[in-house]
């Protein structure tokens, strides 16, 4: 379920960043990297669970799924909380620049 979730939110963001210019402006290019990261990661993760647990690894049970989905959904969620703080740092439209110069 980690690995569907993020792979659903790397493609997600990778359309939205592939399609709107003002998204590779706002650097969603960092939030793709993220995703696709955890993607693989997850895919490793994935084959390695398999290789231990044979044709048992696709019979899961529903508290281990939901689990797995509450961790892919907090993923997702960090990634997006990482992905804003690094857009305040790099501020990429000048906003809290322009702010900080109105109050001096």
């Amino acid at each position: 379920m980690t690995l569907l979730l993020t792979a659903i939110a790397a493609v997600l963001v990778s359309v939205i960043w592939y399609t709107s210019p003002k998204a590779r402006a706002l650097k969603v290019h960092v939030l793709c990297y993220m995703f696709w990261g955890a993607s693989l990661m997850w895919l490793v993760d994935a084959v390695a669970e398999y290789m231990e647990l044979g044709a048992a690894y696709f019979t899961p049970e529903a508290a281990d799924m939901m689990n797995d989905a509450f961790l892919g959904l907090s993923v997702i969620v960090l990634g997006f909380i990482i992905w804003f703080v690094y857009v305040l740092v790099k501020d990429p439209f000048c906003v809290i620049r322009k702010a900080q110069s109105r109050k001096e």
